[in-house]
């Protein structure tokens, strides 16, 4: 109580000095004073020209000398007051000539100038009985908990009991320098499961053994056993995707992704999972409009009745074409038609384009997650479907999904490799969905470096700055740099370099292998428990009524084409 009325007294002392010392508070006392002389002036004149009005007249001189005597001893008083005050009787340090870092509280002791005042203690100086005994400031205290929720360590050992619990699925040939952060990103926002189908690249032995050693992280390889389970699949028997069989490249990626989604449809029903996404190694879910930077709470927020909740894509708008990590370097992205005004999608269409065949280079149908439940089933890459039922969807209008394509100039060379077809605009119809694959894929394979690096400027990259600064204004463009931060701080945090140093550690090269072997031999085995059309109780004429929904394949977004019909609608 008594350090409070020295600090008062202090602070009244304070304001009071700092009263006296102000130009409006001079202005003041200088106004009265000029005001008082004048009237005395005025009244003056007329006593001495008029000795008869002398006896009237005492009442007002009165009244001048008690306001001029007033006046005098206003400040006069101010400032014995802030005199006093300014006494301290043995010294109050002032906290702001205090040394914070010499501060120590000493109780019952005369010394008073390391008096440690409220918000300035530091941490050895604050016990901790104190801090358990405030607790109507506990609220207001540094939380000691991650400013993510689910990111304790790297092995994001996050509590089984949360819901509800999320899967990813992915088919994947990438390096570990892209599914590492894609991964651990969704893991921050609260994914706890993984079912990776590998190939290429990310089948080796180097990569794989590093993805297994991951918590929540299933690795399918696509082994010979595989294959044949897939081949007895009940997809091959029915309609809704016979359009895309028998075909190359893109094509053949779409049934293929179609068959593993349908084998984690039953891993992620043992597992006991909620929800299932399927998402390729550059898509992030971006999941705004949610109570925290979580998919967990973006989910759990949706109604019960609800089957799918679909993501529309933005689209990555680079900036420069030496791009080497676009999850850390890109923070331009394209919004999606079902996040616009029709009005501005359509009036800023010629700009948005540039001269290519459409609004995104690659698709615009987003991307979708299911609730995981009977009778479910892939309704292409990005869709799921229900056997037994059309399913209750929604779509969010402010979460997305972020695609980083063509984000690096190399992607031109990547896409051509994995595909054998003729670079002619006959056969890459038959190999690609979309116009811009077509068109990459075909400067991809005839052109030169330069020729290549040329194209992907003028098609790619967003080099002119009135155009960007236009769409950004409008809001075809916009900034979102969240995913940037979390992918930096897991790099930095050692996240990543924790993860391969575990594996390698943990597992000799001659374990690995043996494992290897075994793991080629049954990992497909979860496939043997799928639905096939001889073993399915369901009868086939309800089969075939529910199959008039065919497979989505990735689509581009409206044209100008359709500009008119939107309107009318």
């Amino acid at each position: 109580f008594d350090n409070r009325v020295q600090i008062f007294r202090l602070d009244l002392t304070r304001l009071l000095l700092l009263f006296l010392h102000l130009p409006p508070a001079n202005q003041f006392f200088f106004f009265f004073f000029k005001f008082a002389m004048k009237s005395m002036h005025h009244h003056r004149a007329p006593l001495i020209s008029a000795s008869s009005s002398s006896s009237s007249s005492s009442p007002s001189h009165s009244f001048i000398s008690r306001l001029l005597l007033l006046l005098t001893l206003l400040p006069v008083s101010l400032a014995c007051l802030a005199f006093i005050l300014q006494w301290r009787g043995g010294g109050l340090a002032d906290p702001a000539s205090a040394s914070v870092g010499s501060s120590t509280s000493v109780p019952g002791g005369s010394d008073l100038n390391h008096e440690v005042f409220p918000g300035m203690e530091t941490v050895s100086s604050v016990s901790p009985k104190a801090h358990q005994s405030s607790s109507d400031c506990s609220n207001l205290a540094r939380s000691s908990s991650p400013s993510f929720p689910y990111y304790g360590d790297w092995k994001f050992g996050v509590d089984t009991s949360l819901k509800p619990k999320i899967c990813i699925t992915t088919s994947t040939s990438a390096g570990l320098e892209q599914i590492l952060p894609w991964m651990f990103y969704h893991k921050v926002l609260g994914v706890s499961t993984f079912f990776l189908f590998v190939e290429g690249k990310a089948a080796t032995p180097t990569i794989s053994k590093v993805l297994e050693s991951i918590p929540g992280v299933k690795v399918i390889y696509r082994t010979k056993e595989l294959e044949e389970k897939q081949a007895k699949s009940r997809i091959w028997n029915e309609t809704w995707l016979s359009s895309f069989f028998y075909k190359p490249c893109n094509y053949e990626l779409f049934v293929k992704q179609s068959l593993n989604m349908e084998m984690a449809i039953v891993m992620a029903r043992d597992a006991g999972m909620d929800w299932i996404l399927h998402l390729d190694t550059d898509e992030l879910i971006y999941p705004a409009g949610a109570r925290e930077y979580s998919l967990r709470r973006l989910l759990l927020d949706v109604p019960p009745n609800v089957d799918m909740v679909i993501f529309p894509n933005y689209e990555s708008s680079v900036e420069r074409d030496d791009v080497n990590d676009p999850f850390t370097e890109v923070s331009m992205f394209k919004k999606n038609y079902d996040h616009l005004p029709k009005d501005t999608y359509f009036g800023m269409y010629k700009e948005a384009t540039r001269n290519n065949p459409n609004y995104f280079l690659t698709y615009g149908n987003g991307k979708s997650v299911a609730r995981v439940q009977d009778h479910l089933r892939p309704n292409g890459a990005h869709r799921w479907h229900n056997y037994m039922k059309t399913p209750n969807e929604i779509k969010l209008e402010e979460a997305a999904v972020l695609h980083y394509t063509y984000a690096k100039f190399s992607d031109l060379t990547s896409r051509r490799d994995r595909c054998g077809c003729k670079p002619t605009k006959e056969d890459v119809k038959r190999c690609f969905m979309l116009d811009f694959d077509r068109s990459a894929f075909i400067i991809a394979s005839t052109a030169t470096e330069e020729e290549m690096l040329s194209w992907y400027r003028e098609h790619v990259v967003w080099g002119d700055k009135e155009v960007k600064t236009k769409l950004l204004r409008k809001g075809i463009l916009t900034r979102i740099y969240s995913p940037m931060v979390v992918i930096q701080a897991l790099k930095e945090s050692g996240v990543f370099s924790s993860v391969v140093s575990s594996a390698s550690t943990n597992l000799s090269k001659k374990k690995f292998l043996a494992s290897i072997n075994k793991n080629n031999s049954s990992r497909s085995t979860a496939s043997e428990t799928l639905p096939s059309k001889d073993n399915e109780s369901q009868s086939i004429s309800a089969r075939h009524l529910l199959e008039t929904e065919l497979a989505i394949p990735p689509l581009s977004p409206p044209g100008m084409e359709h500009a008119r019909f939107i309107t009318e609608d």
